[in-house]
């Protein structure tokens, strides 16, 4: 699994104008699935995020986490993680199926949920319009298959 995770202030996603997930402070996470991953690789992932100390404390250094800053999740299914970029026009053979693609990514956010984490979400291989408000700028990128 690949995640981009963005600390926000705010982010929302829409779809077809209606707002279908906002949320203030905390992780703007767009999620990628690949076809080797698993429910384990989904319950690491999100332990792994959920854990992040990122945010800054009175010193100003970043060494708080999601649950001491009473932080949400928004996640945001994005196949285009997995893009091939061998040439001009991107390819997505590389991305799970729908098939799998869909039960990890409710995992992740089931087991973000288990961990007493407010998640909001978009929807699955609809069309969606992410709006966020970064803070800081901070962005990490995380990557089941790297150490």
């Amino acid at each position: 699994m690949r995640a981009v995770v963005t600390r926000v202030s705010r982010a929302s996603v829409s779809i077809e104008g209606r707002v279908c997930g906002r949320i203030g402070q905390g992780f703007l996470v767009l999620l990628g699935v690949g076809p080797a991953d698993t429910e384990e690789t989904a319950v690491k992932l999100a332990d792994k995020i959920c854990n992040l100390r990122i945010f800054e404390d009175e010193n100003l250094k970043m060494n708080q986490s999601l649950e001491q800053v009473g932080g949400a999740l928004l996640v945001v299914s994005q196949f285009t993680l997995y893009a091939d970029t061998s040439s001009r026009r991107p390819g997505f053979s590389r991305a799970a199926k729908p098939d799998l693609a869909i039960p990890l990514y409710e995992a992740f956010m089931a087991r973000c949920r288990e961990r007493g984490f407010p998640v909001e979400h978009g929807e699955f291989g609809a069309k969606m319009e992410v709006e966020s408000l970064n803070h800081g700028p901070v962005t990490i990128l995380l990557d089941t298959d790297q150490p």
